[in-house]
């Protein structure tokens, strides 16, 4: 198994977009590829086939992949709620929020 990691020096250089493309041109040259960010923080989610949710950008790639968006491709996933907490989304399930300089809360 090979495998390809992109990484940026900031928010929005533009590595999902990359991620999407590379997602799209490989499959396309007969590569079983898959999508997968470890945590993620956005407000745009996906609900997946299993009603779990998973990152939107990450749910664009599966698609451009050729397969289905699954909750493993984005295990952790923080949904901000303002007054800086975000809610903390486990393998698809909300699992509590989290608050800046606090402890996890279930």
């Amino acid at each position: 198994m090979k495998a390809i990691m992109v990484v940026g020096t900031t928010s929005h250089a533009g590595k999902s977009l990359l991620c999407t493309a590379l997602c799209r041109i490989l499959s396309r040259r007969g590569w079983r590829v898959a999508p997968f960010k470890g945590q993620n923080m956005a407000l745009n989610a996906y609900v997946t086939a299993s009603g779990g949710e998973i990152g939107h950008a990450q749910a664009v790639q599966a698609w451009a992949a050729g397969i289905a968006p699954r909750v493993e491709m984005n295990p952790i996933l923080l949904k901000p709620q303002g007054d800086m907490t975000s809610q903390v989304i486990l393998k698809g399930r909300a699992a509590g929020k989290v608050m800046r300089d606090w402890p996890f809360q279930f």
